[in-house]
């Protein structure tokens, strides 16, 4: 019924299989499976474990976090700067007397932004890394390490509003209007706190007039800590408005003096700091609000300011076509370089502008990418914008990014 071979039992009947297992050959067979399927599982172990300690974010049942250094940065939504999100202007311009004519303009004026993911795990960014066009950068270059994310947060809000400020003003100094200096926060135990409200009019600092929230930047920074500053400020009578409409109220308010002393930069001791953050609204019946949320840092300024110009200059600065851009702006007018442009372009193309403003030095890193039929101007103020766009509508030339 068997014989041996090699050592080894090759055959067995039904009933040695079944009575003498444990005796005859067929057992060195069922033992050697049972070796293999125990190797097997033993392996499979540290595998399974090495695969959920990539994919988990976290130590299951603890706060012990598993997310690596890492941010992946891609296209972000594309906003029409002259439309509407949820039913409200994204740019709304208005005449609070009647006395300026508002536009309706047509075309679009898509600013572009980067979405930015952070606390992945391994095998999220390497998924993100092999099937998206996402730019795998250091987690410090969005997130620095001497900052949490809501101080992060924070300072992006504080760019926003800086950066609409800039937009406002750079818009209104290209349509030859006037305006004036607002405050729009005053920060906790700063400075300027008992002395500023939010929707104040700052209209001296030490005596010399300012207009402009870069003016009175420049006087505070040329000051140390512990120096006295006097502040010159105009102040709604109705203590119970809305900071906007104190502002507003403002206008026509008798000016008051406050002396304070300058305080200590918390990133650099050295500069003093007054711990307010200052807007711009126009000195004439002319309102602008910003209202587009949940999105921070300066790089929609040149956009911003694009609206608002758009708005009160008559006819289209688009000529009815699609443009999209990018680019912080400056009080006096000038385009600055941005980050992730490869993304923003990527956005706009794929949302179907015909025109891409884009910031003179960014422009071989806008055209590395494929950016199909669409333009891309180079720009370095806000008149090489409009300029560009004038150009495009009517078959002019328009000056291009080179590769």
């Amino acid at each position: 019924m068997y014989r041996p071979r090699r050592g080894r039992w090759v055959a067995c009947s039904l009933e040695i299989q079944r009575f003498e297992r444990s005796r005859v050959g067929c057992s060195f067979v069922n033992s050697a499976s049972k070796r293999r399927l125990r190797t097997v599982t033993w392996g499979a172990i540290p595998v399974l474990v090495l695969a959920a300690a990539v994919s988990l974010d976290h130590v299951p049942g603890t706060d012990i976090s598993l997310t690596v250094p890492y941010a992946a940065e891609g296209p972000g939504p594309t906003v029409d700067t002259l439309g509407e999100v949820e039913g409200v202007q994204v740019v709304d311009v208005e005449s609070t007397e009647g006395k300026t004519e508002v536009e309706q303009p047509k075309g679009q004026l898509n600013m572009t932004t980067v979405s930015v993911r952070t606390n992945m795990s391994l095998a999220q960014v390497i998924a993100r890394w092999a099937s998206t066009d996402d730019t795998i950068v250091p987690v410090e270059q969005i997130i620095p390490q001497d900052m949490t994310q809501e101080e992060v947060t924070e300072a992006n809000e504080a760019q926003f509003t800086q950066s609409e400020s800039a937009a406002t003003v750079a818009a209104m100094d290209y349509l030859g209007k006037p305006v004036e200096i607002v405050v729009a926060k005053v920060m906790d135990d700063a400075a300027a706190a008992g002395a500023l409200e939010a929707g104040d009019i700052l209209t001296s600092v030490d005596g010399q007039a300012v207009s402009k929230p870069e003016e009175a930047q420049k006087l505070i920074q040329a000051k140390a800590p512990g120096d006295e500053v006097k502040l010159g400020f105009k102040r709604a009578a109705d203590e119970s408005a809305q900071p906007d409409d104190k502002a507003d109220a403002a206008k026509d308010a008798k000016e008051q003096t406050a002396t304070v002393t300058l305080g200590e930069n918390p990133n650099d001791k050295k500069k003093a700091l007054l711990g307010i953050l200052m807007s711009s609204q126009p000195v004439t019946d002319v309102e602008v609000t910003y209202n587009l949320q949940d999105i921070g840092g300066p790089s929609a300024g040149m956009m911003f300011s694009l609206a608002v110009i758009d708005k009160l200059s008559p006819g289209d600065l688009t000529g009815g076509h699609f443009v999209a851009g990018t680019g912080t702006i400056a009080e006096d007018g000038t385009v600055g370089p941005i980050g992730g442009i490869v993304h923003k372009v990527r956005a706009a193309r794929d949302a179907g502008a015909e025109l891409f403003l884009a910031p003179s030095s960014n422009c071989a890193e806008a055209m590395s990418r494929d950016t199909g039929d669409m333009v891309i101007a180079s720009v370095d103020t806000i008149a090489d914008s409009v300029a560009a766009m004038d150009a495009f509508a009517h078959g002019g030339e328009v000056k291009t990014c080179q590769p």
